[in-house]
């Protein structure tokens, strides 16, 4: 009886084990958790050996000096699982360093055999007398383990996820019941004389491990929902194992007992139940390496593929999938998903891009007709009351009050007069003369013209020119026109003492003129409306608000670009783009 609690025990654990491994290989916490249980199942294969077999030749004080060091690593299994847990945190390797370095002084004792004076069987009866040593060992143990069961509490109490809440205390739970079961058999009752539970010590951990269970079953512990729970899948690593297992254990009974039968000599009880139980253990090692086999090279990477998937689905467009190249069927499927993932992004932003500048042609023409139509009616009203203004101010008799009236009421029609006429240069469709323009040519009478106005003469104004820059077909007028105006608004970003740049390049087939300003630089709410009709971001007084909107239609009907970007310390860069044909 008590060699089948011990097996049952054992492929529980390893079945456990494996089954939170292979749910996340590549998380901290399974893997911590299934080492915590593999350090069990050894624990579990030492009694089996020692209390069921007492011929196999393991002798007392090497089954003593075992559980010793056994322990100590569960714990430390325990300690570095509940400092990942349950968020996949990175382990802090200088504070367990410290934690477990009396654990490296005190293992070695215990195969010296320093923790105890006496130990042994003596008439079937299991007797020890320990030595101080051993006291301080246990006391160690325990410290470790109160130090992973205190960094549990403490995220139990700092978690505001109810269910992490559950998991946490799960956990905790599971730890509190196991570690008093295994006290009570192998500390308290052994203390006071009393052996008879020590041999159970290995099945006591079930509860534990049934609690875990439960918690892993109901709780998903340590994956509350992954991407993949939506399709309801039989995962294929399961389906591998369940028919690796399944054909072990055919094979096992329909072949190897056969085998073992006609070939054993000796048909005792005892040999068939020590060649029925270790056959089972021994077969445990090369099916997991099997089963770890077939997860690394089939499974772990079919999950990635499906993740990636996934969350492309959901607009996560351009996702990859991280794995290492490979000459296989999966490696070629990971490599074209990748490469169709890569185009599927680039053809959306294209896609959006493309959006964008019909939007904005079609904004930019309708608010040319409507601009053009608004300046025209003004105007002519307008001309009027300029024409009633003048006749006005040449009455000689007017005293200075009025005259002072009258000139103002002159400015204000001043200005409306330059508003009305970018809303005419605005709307009015005019065919571009186009013929071979040097660029440079253009930037330099820009700059030229530029400086005649007298806020440019306290800016440090800084060119720096391609001499190998081709010619382009355009209209000098309008790209003149442009540049003009790009340098203008970057003498109204700026402050005296400022400067402004400008530069001339050439890259792929393409002629980039940029022109860069030190000042506050756009806000990134303005920079998708910086090329609006009527937008601006100066005062109310200082601008209509269409100046870029005619840049960017005059390089758009050249067949370039026009892009803004704010510099990384401060300032504005525009940059133009123009085909060379």
């Amino acid at each position: 009886m008590l060699l089948l609690l011990h097996l049952f025990s054992l492929f529980l654990l390893v079945l456990l084990g494996f089954y939170v491994f292979v749910a996340d290989p590549r998380n901290r916490a399974n893997q911590t958790f299934a080492l915590f249980l593999s350090f069990l199942a050894l624990w579990t294969v030492k009694d089996l050996v020692f209390w069921n077999f007492p011929s196999a030749g393991v002798s007392t004080p090497l089954w003593a000096a075992s559980s010793f060091a056994i322990s100590v690593m569960m714990q430390a299994a325990l300690v570095v699982f509940a400092e990942v847990f349950p968020d996949d945190d990175k382990i802090n390797y200088r504070k367990l360093a410290v934690v477990f370095a009396p654990g490296a002084v005190l293992v070695p004792t215990a195969f010296a055999g320093l923790l105890w004076k006496r130990v042994e069987v003596l008439n079937g009866e299991f007797q020890i007398e320990l030595s101080f040593l051993a006291y301080v060992f246990v006391v160690y143990v325990y410290l470790v383990f109160g130090y992973g069961a205190w960094i549990l509490v403490r995220k139990y109490r700092g978690a505001l996820n109810p269910q992490r809440r559950q998991q946490i205390g799960a956990i905790i739970w599971a730890l509190s019941v196991t570690v008093f079961l295994k006290t009570l058999a192998n500390i308290a009752l052994p203390f006071l004389g009393v052996y008879d539970l020590l041999p159970l010590s290995a099945v006591f951990v079930l509860p534990g491990v049934v609690i875990y269970a439960y918690a892993i079953s109901n709780f998903r512990l340590f994956s509350i929902q992954t991407a993949l729970d939506q399709f309801r899948l039989f995962p294929l690593t399961y389906k591998v194992a369940l028919s690796i297992a399944s054909v072990a254990i055919i094979s096992f009974v329909a072949f190897q007992i056969p085998i073992v039968w006609w070939s054993f000599q000796d048909h005792s009880f005892e040999a068939w139940r020590r060649y029925l139980t270790f056959s089972l253990i021994s077969a445990l090692v090369p099916n997991l390496i099997l089963l770890l086999l077939v997860v690394r090279t089939i499974s772990r990477p079919l999950e990635r593929i499906t993740l990636a998937a996934v969350r492309v689905t959901e607009g996560s467009y351009g996702t990859e999938v991280e794995m290492r190249k490979s000459n296989d069927e999966i490696g070629v499927l990971a490599s074209s998903f990748n490469e169709m993932s890569r185009k599927m992004a680039a053809d959306i932003e294209a896609m959006k891009l493309l959006n964008e500048k019909l939007i904005r042609t079609e904004k930019l023409a309708a608010m040319g007709t409507l601009a053009a139509g608004v300046a025209h009616e003004v105007n002519n009203p307008l001309a009027s009351i300029s024409s009633l203004i003048q006749l006005l101010q040449s009455n000689q008799g007017l005293d200075g009050s009025a005259r002072e009236r009258l000139d103002l009421i002159a400015s204000q029609i001043d200005r409306i007069k330059r508003v009305t006429q970018d809303m005419m240069e605005f709307g009015r469709v005019r065919p571009a003369a186009r013929k071979p323009v040097s660029i440079n040519r253009i930037i330099e009478d820009a700059v030229r013209f530029a400086r005649f106005d007298g806020t440019f003469k306290t800016l440090e104004v800084t060119q720096s020119l391609d001499e190998g820059l081709p010619e382009v077909m355009a209209d000098a007028d309008q790209l003149q026109q442009v540049v003009f105006n790009l340098l203008l608004n970057a003498r109204d970003a700026v402050e005296a003492g400022g400067g402004i740049r400008i530069a001339s390049t050439f890259e792929n087939d393409e002629a980039i003129v940029i022109v860069e300003d030190s000042g506050d630089g756009i806000s990134d709410e303005d920079l998708g409306k910086i090329f609006d009709p009527f937008f601006s971001t100066k005062q109310s007084t200082s601008g209509t608000g269409l100046g870029l909107a005619v840049c960017y239609g005059i390089v758009t009907a050249h067949g370039g670009t026009i892009e803004v970007q704010r510099l990384d310390s401060h300032g504005t860069r525009f940059t133009v783009r123009l085909p060379i044909n």
